[in-house]
């Protein structure tokens, strides 16, 4: 069995948790089993956590850089350690920004920007992860990475202090980052309060369930993503004496394919990505039984 599964995490649940149960299931439906997942949420965050079955797990590599969509809550006028509000208060009583002025600086996070990770993140230091060092007081600091944001929208002020953002950004990006950064080109402070993805590449609310229902079926096979459909190249088909030919070892020139990523079928059967360079087909990544 390969292919995906696209669990919707609730808060208050690490990602580790969700995982474990999720394998638990899936073992329990197909027997013995390896899981990846796409992307890690904090426990404080909820939404789509995609999750690869056995092989399809592969194939992750070609949509971590992908498109995601984040809806946050940050709330203006204090400041945490971890950037959010799971962590210790820093200070507060600053001042909370309107509307206008939020909007209004809003355009400089758009875009390649430079962004420092959170010291309370996973990011390593000399070996060490940065919330290790950060909850033993161990003073560091961490250079800037480059990010991309493809959009912000400014929703709603849904309380005196809160205002809600939906965010587009590639993969690697810190929301609770951006929060800081918004504030302080406000001259105040901010504090991320809440933080939902609703979507990971083709992976979003729509196609995706929560895990409570998940965990709740009887036949969780409807509900299993195939792995073709999670890569957008397109398609070559092998005939069957093509197809043994490749697994021989042998590669024949293909003239009619421009070079660049296939989805490559075996007939009507997925059997990975293949890459077209110098007029060959080389499989380069095989997900199949």
């Amino acid at each position: 069995m390969n292919g995906f599964v696209n669990v919707i995490k609730p808060k208050d649940m690490s990602s580790a948790l969700a995982v474990m149960l999720i394998k638990k299931k899936i073992y329990k439906a197909f027997g013995k089993v390896s899981i990846g997942h796409m992307g890690t949420l904090d426990p404080m965050a909820s939404g789509v956590l995609p999750m690869g079955i056995n092989q399809a797990n592969r194939l992750f590599d070609y949509l971590l850089d992908k498109q995601k969509t984040y809806i946050a809550d940050f709330t203006f006028g204090k400041e945490t350690d971890t950037l959010d509000i799971t962590g210790n208060l820093l200070s507060d009583g600053y001042r909370v920004p309107s509307l206008t002025e939020i909007e209004s600086v809003l355009p400089n996070f758009i875009g390649e920007i430079d962004q420092i990770p959170p010291k309370y993140s996973a990011k390593n230091v000399n070996g060490k992860r940065g919330y290790e060092l950060a909850r033993k007081g161990v003073d560091f600091s961490l250079p800037p990475k480059r990010v991309t944001i493809l959009s912000i929208t400014l929703i709603s002020q849904v309380s005196d202090d809160t205002f809600r953002f939906k965010i587009d950004c590639k993969g690697g990006t810190y929301i609770r980052s951006i929060c800081r950064d918004i504030a302080l080109a406000l001259n105040t402070k901010a504090t991320m309060s809440m933080l939902s993805r609703t979507a990971s590449g083709v992976f979003n609310e729509e196609n995706g369930i929560p895990l409570d229902d998940f965990m709740a079926m009887e036949d969780i096979s409807s509900v299993i993503i195939s792995s073709d459909s999670v890569v957008s190249f397109p398609s070559i088909v092998l005939d069957e004496v093509s197809a043994k030919r490749i697994l021989d070892g042998v590669f024949d020139p293909i003239y009619t394919q421009e070079e660049g990523l296939y989805k490559v079928y075996n007939g009507s059967v997925f059997w990975g990505v293949g890459e077209v360079k110098d007029s060959t087909l080389k499989i380069r990544t095989y997900v199949r039984d």
